[in-house]
């Protein structure tokens, strides 16, 4: 996959932009606002496993973001670290990747506390001749434990929302086959786009009883388009690669994604990343791991959260070798789903970000910055284009050679 642009004046030629999903770092200033004052994935996690050994993101300077001081010890990190302010009004993943990309959100995607309003519910029993079950505002393992039987027996589709600006459509593979649950999730984005409604879910899942059911990786999300555009449409329009592996091209409802690729979990996604990357000489690969966050985090489970990291960490000596003089290696998230906190939900965090390149000469902390967009800022300057919003890091970067 070559890219079309002209030469320009680069600091770097590839960049592969991975999220880490959910791996927040310390609660935002208005956190109280979301009830997650206090919530700390990473500290979380590390208190618990302790001793949470991450070598490999140590040495890129883990340790040196500001709320991490004295977890993760490295007495001489290589490139660059900080932390990153959620400057739109949600701790979901869509607001988090768009901002990522230069898209702020002044206005917070809607939310459905109380579940949706009969007004949406009546167009979705006309438009799609079901009659729901749920309507409520659950946990995905929770709504299917409790309504998933009653669904086998009678045939009606599962809808249910979370803290997160979704419609998520769950339904057993043996009851509604996978086409018609995509079908039924379809006719549902049509509805909710005039409602701002971030994401509609596919949530397929298999098993015999309450106790056995389980969801499957056959998800799908179906997203709200982006409304304004983002680094990824900007690259594509000058030509350049834009990749996107993981659920990137549903995040952004393909706006921008020169390529496709969805994985099943963390493992499959470096390794798509890394094959993609090496077909490219120039451009963007952004990936989203979201084993943090749906096996684990949404799920209390602090322990597998912390193997999830340990995996990570020792993918990234792969990741460094597939690097050549010319490419940079970012490392972010989204937003915290923070494994001990009370309830199932997202958290209001600060994000990381760690930056390396091969060549890098010690290593620079930059505190905290104000928004996800300086990622969008930082690439778009690597590659001569106009910024969205943001601020750029490039010349920090650059600083380590």
């Amino acid at each position: 996959m070559e890219g079309k642009s002209g030469k320009v004046n680069r600091a770097f030629n590839r960049v592969l932009l991975f999220t880490l999903d959910g791996v927040g770092v310390g609660a935002l200033p208005d956190a109280d606002r979301f009830g997650d004052s206090g919530a700390q994935t990473v500290q979380a996690v590390a208190r618990f496993c302790s001793p949470l050994e991450l070598p490999n993101l140590a040495r890129m300077g883990l340790g040196q973001i500001p709320g991490l001081e004295g977890l993760f010890p490295c007495s001489r990190p290589e490139g660059l670290s900080g932390r990153m302010v959620e400057r739109s009004g949600g701790k979901d993943s869509t607001a988090g990747h768009w901002e990522l990309a230069g898209l702020v959100q002044a206005d917070p995607l809607p939310t459905f506390p109380d579940g949706f309003p009969e007004e949406i519910m009546t167009s979705f029993r006309e438009e799609t001749g079901t009659d729901p079950l749920g309507n409520i505002n659950i946990s995905g393992t929770a709504v299917i434990e409790q309504l998933g039987e009653e669904h086998c027996r009678t045939g009606r589709p599962i809808v249910y929302t979370s803290v997160d600006s979704v419609f998520q459509i769950a339904a057993h593979e043996a009851v509604i086959p996978l086409g018609e649950l995509y079908n039924l999730c379809q006719k549902a984005r049509h509805i909710l786009d005039p409602y701002r409604v971030g994401r509609v879910i596919a949530r397929p899942f298999v098993g015999e009883s309450a106790a056995t059911f389980r969801r499957t990786s056959r998800r799908k999300d179906f997203s709200l388009k982006p409304p304004k555009p983002t680094m990824l449409e900007r690259l594509s329009d000058a030509g350049l690669p834009s990749l996107g592996v993981g659920k990137i091209y549903d995040l952004f409802a393909g706006k921008g994604v020169s390529g496709k690729f969805p994985t099943k979990n963390n493992s499959q996604g470096v390794a798509e990343s890394l094959r993609l990357f090496g077909e490219i000489t120039e451009g963007l690969v952004f990936c989203n791991l979201l084993d943090f966050d749906m096996m684990y985090g949404h799920r209390n489970d602090v322990a597998g959260f912390g193997r999830a990291l340990r995996q990570f960490d020792r993918m990234l000596p792969d990741i460094k070798a597939s690097m050549g003089p010319e490419d940079l290696l970012l490392l972010t998230a989204d937003h915290g789903c923070d494994p001990t906190w009370p309830g199932t939900d997202h958290t209001r965090e600060y994000v990381p970000l760690l930056g390396w390149y091969p060549g890098c000469t010690g290593g620079l902390s930059i505190g905290t910055r104000e928004s996800f967009a300086d990622v969008a800022a930082t690439v778009l300057e690597n590659f001569g284009l106009s910024p969205l919003a943001g601020k750029s890091f490039l010349s920090e970067l650059v600083s380590l050679r």
